[in-house]
């Protein structure tokens, strides 16, 4: 009796083993990479828009330009490529502005304005042409995100107050907009703490935060048009494109809303693996009827805009957090693994990497077929788009470094953002 009883037992033992095994074999099968399709979700003929026409600047700044870089990407669908864009290394120095603490994104540039948001909590208006201080807002809070310009406001979202933990989420975050002449508030709202860079598009301002609440507020008053609750933090910014918002979270969904009714349309899961699944801190683009976006489980998706189906999933070996730069149907993506990606934007296909000198956490901006990044050893690179090719570099930087205007570009070093002219 015995005996049959060790027998029964030492079965049981190794079919645990078996379908254990079987598992870890089911899930890197599932979890491996997928070659897209060049024609499935894949519209070449569309093209991302630029900007619509800025605005004509306001009274107090006719010598000035109108909105040149709205928001952290550029563009609504976040494709961090600046259409028309001439401005091309050597670059020479003309300004320096001090933050007095890190500045880990890009700022937005309007009627002759930089305006730069630091870690801890200061929102600053910069000359375009001196890199002096016009005029500063202190918040109290800590920042993380980059602000956005429409009509004459400046929209920012905040952390809760230091030290920030992100362990917490029965602490408050903020949402406040700002006339650009003097930084004076025009409205603020309490939400959950945000690092989602707001997104500006028809009236509305598009803000996620730790809670995991997306909301799309009036841009002139601060209220709530609607929200939509997802399963998770929702720490990257929001993309729109046609009728669509996107977003992804940390319980590892990309999510695709309504723009205007904020309506659930479909959410996407990143592949499945071994321990925790992969998150999304990174920002999505939307270009070419997909959406891509980058994980902490090392790979950058492609999902179809309207289908919300897997088109490609391609493995970088580190985490992603950079939110992705998209050109002439390539997709430009730095890893934590150090390396930097030019992915064919419908299959994934490396076209070529670029082996930087550390861990690469920010994303990168294509100007006149240059494609720049920095890496956390605050080193930053300018490469040919279409080669790889390195032609430029910069000894600071250290997050997203590049934003410009018609003449200048503007790179954000550690605390100090430069104002460069081409020589």
């Amino acid at each position: 009796m015995k005996k049959r009883l060790v027998i029964g037992l030492s079965a049981l033992a190794l079919a645990g083993v078996g379908a254990a095994a079987a598992y870890v074999l089911y899930v890197r099968s599932q979890g491996g990479d997928v070659r897209g399709s060049s024609t499935i979700d894949f519209v070449t003929t569309e093209t991302t828009p630029p900007p619509p026409p800025p605005p004509p600047p306001p009274k107090h700044h006719r010598r000035a330009q109108g909105v040149v870089w709205p928001q952290f990407g550029y563009d609504t669908a976040r494709t961090h490529f600046a259409v028309g864009s001439s401005l091309r290394p050597p670059f020479r120095r003309l300004w320096i502005f001090h933050g007095r603490s890190l500045i880990e994104f890009p700022p937005a540039v309007a009627y002759g304005r930089l305006f730069v948001a630091t870690s801890t909590g200061r929102l600053y208006a910069v000359s375009e042409r001196t890199g002096r201080k016009i005029w500063v807002r202190t918040s109290g809070r800590c920042t993380a995100a980059s602000p956005a310009v429409a009509d004459e406001l400046v929209v920012e979202v905040y952390l809760n107050r230091p030290p920030c933990s992100s362990m917490r989420t029965d602490i408050d975050g903020r949402v406040g907009a700002y006339d650009v002449r003097r930084g004076k508030v025009v409205w603020s709202r309490t939400i959950g703490p945000s690092e989602t860079s707001p997104l500006v598009a028809r009236g509305l301002v598009f803000v996620g935060d730790w809670r995991g609440d997306v909301y799309a507020l009036a841009l002139r008053t601060g209220r709530i048009r609607w929200r939509f609750h997802a399963g998770g933090k929702v720490k990257g910014g929001i993309a729109l494109a046609g009728d669509r918002v996107f977003f992804g979270a940390y319980d590892g969904h990309v999510y695709a809303l309504g723009a205007g009714s904020g309506k659930l349309l479909w959410e996407a899961s990143s592949q499945p693996r071994l321990g925790a699944q992969g998150t999304f801190y990174s920002t999505p683009a939307a270009a070419y009827g997909r959406v891509y976006v980058g994980s902490t489980d090392g790979k950058v998706y492609s999902y179809g805009a309207a289908s919300g189906e897997l088109r490609f999933a391609i493995s970088t070996g580190g985490y992603v957090y950079g939110s992705p730069a998209i050109s002439h149907e390539r997709v430009y993506i730095g890893s934590y693994s150090g390396r930097f990606y030019a992915l064919d934007a419908a299959t994934g296909d490396v076209k070529w990497s670029f082996a930087a000198n550390g861990p690469i956490s920010g994303s990168a901006t294509v100007l006149d077929g240059i494609v720049y990044f920095s890496t956390l050893k605050e080193r930053t690179y300018g490469l040919d788009a279409a080669t790889g090719k390195l032609l430029w570099s910069f000894p600071d930087g250290k997050f997203s470094p590049v934003v410009a205007d018609e003449k200048h570009v503007y790179l954000v070093g550690f605390g100090r953002v430069y104002g460069m002219v081409p020589r």
